[in-house]
């Protein structure tokens, strides 16, 4: 996997999302959400979200990822 296709994944799954991913090695990666559909959610409840976005590459593909998700409110502050 590389950062565009996991960008596309999360993007498709959350709407109306900002996404940026970043990677040194296409296995460990950093992912930041911005996101309305983040609003009165945990932060279990966003990165449940994310992962769930991703599917069965969390499990494959992917050794590790960091997220940060935020709503468009908190990534003003």
């Amino acid at each position: 996997m590389n950062p565009e296709e996991i960008k596309s994944l999360i993007t498709t799954f959350i709407e109306n999302s900002i996404v940026e991913v970043n990677s040194d090695d296409n296995v460990h990666f950093e992912a930041t959400v911005i996101s309305q559909s983040f609003e009165n959610k945990s932060l279990i409840e966003r990165h449940k979200m994310v992962y769930a976005s991703l599917g069965d590459k969390m499990k494959q593909e992917i050794h590790a990822l960091a997220i940060t998700a935020l709503t468009p409110d908190e990534n003003e502050t």
